[in-house]
């Protein structure tokens, strides 16, 4: 009897231990924020005023710009879009869908962002895009929605 409290004692540890080391789940903002790949993409959340958006219900879906993908963009363009609030938000707004869409339930056309201009995108097997840009890591799930991580900048047409 005795052996089979300890055993109890053990696989209730490892379940505590298993439990405590996986991160709870959290809204999209909270979720990303945790990505090390993602602080430039997140700097620029807080500063266009978003992340209360990226908290709210959902369902959301956001194709995050990796910081090797901002490197690309010229210092004097993240400048300008830093010093414009307006624009800024519109470019990231860019970035989010107001659906939730998993890699697998992309199908090729277009979709409405949350900026109000559409981004194509398309699927080939485990290949997903958007624009010009390619999914890096998919799925990054949060309690309301979905992010991707992509190796570009996404920029709205010009109204």
């Amino acid at each position: 009897m005795n052996q089979l409290y300890r055993l109890a004692a053990a696989a209730l540890a490892c379940l505590l231990a298993a439990c405590a080391s996986t991160p709870a789940p959290a809204p999209l903002a909270d979720t990303l924020a945790r990505n090390p790949q993602l602080s430039t993409f997140n700097r620029l959340v807080q500063q266009a005023g978003l992340q209360e958006q990226l908290r709210a219900a959902g369902p959301l879906t956001v194709f995050a710009p990796s910081d090797e993908a901002f490197k690309a963009v010229p210092a004097k363009t993240l400048d300008a879009l830093a010093a414009n609030p307006a624009e800024l938000k519109a470019v990231l707004s860019y970035h989010l869908l107001n659906v939730k869409l998993a890699a697998a339930d992309v199908q090729t056309g277009n979709a409405k962002t949350v900026q109000g201009a559409p981004v194509a995108l398309a699927r080939a097997g485990e290949f997903v895009t958007v624009e010009d840009a390619m999914v890096q890591q998919a799925d990054i799930m949060a309690t309301n929605g979905v992010a991707h991580v992509i190796d570009r900048v996404l920029t709205p047409p010009k109204k």
